[in-house]
């Protein structure tokens, strides 16, 4: 018996049943079994943020949980982002605002920062820092997603004023 055991994960809207080892991070089995390698491996100490991916609509941290940990729960990573190929409004903002360079990093950023604004749609620059805190990047000095957030905050603020 090769002691794999059964899980089901609802992964960017489609189920899946799975054989994983026991002590499979829940970012190994995205990448190696799902073949979803948006998901960056990184510090897997849970520092970095690569690894970030919504749980049940909250971000965590994919090093530190294993695949069983997931059983039954719906996750959605980098891929499952945008709808349809279309970039979202905060990876718009991302690119305009250059909040990003090498790109290891971004996918962390981008899929924490969705759930961030989704939380906090009007968030003070102190809070979109403290929101980055848990990301690590070596290329960007972070002036530009912090920017990114700001503004794609202030663009569904006033999209909202104006559709009313």
């Amino acid at each position: 018996m090769s002691g794999k055991q059964p899980i089901k994960l609802i992964v960017n809207g489609i189920d899946y049943e799975l054989l994983v080892e026991p002590r499979l991070t829940l970012v190994d089995c995205l990448r190696d079994e799902l073949e979803l390698t948006g998901t960056h491996v990184g510090c897997e100490q849970g520092v970095c943020g690569a690894c970030t991916v919504l749980l049940n609509g909250e971000a965590v941290r994919s090093c530190l949980m294993l695949a069983m940990q997931a059983d039954g729960q719906t996750i959605t990573t980098i891929e499952g982002v945008a709808a349809n190929g279309q970039l979202t409004p905060f990876m718009e903002a991302m690119r305009a605002h250059h909040g990003l360079q090498c790109g290891f990093c971004t996918a962390g950023v981008v899929v924490s920062m969705t759930s961030f604004l989704r939380d906090n749609p009007h968030p003070t620059e102190a809070e979109v820092r403290l929101a980055l805190a848990g990301h690590l990047c070596r290329c960007t000095g972070y002036q530009g997603m912090i920017e990114a957030v700001l503004a794609c905050a202030r663009a569904v603020t006033h999209k909202a004023a104006v559709e009313g």
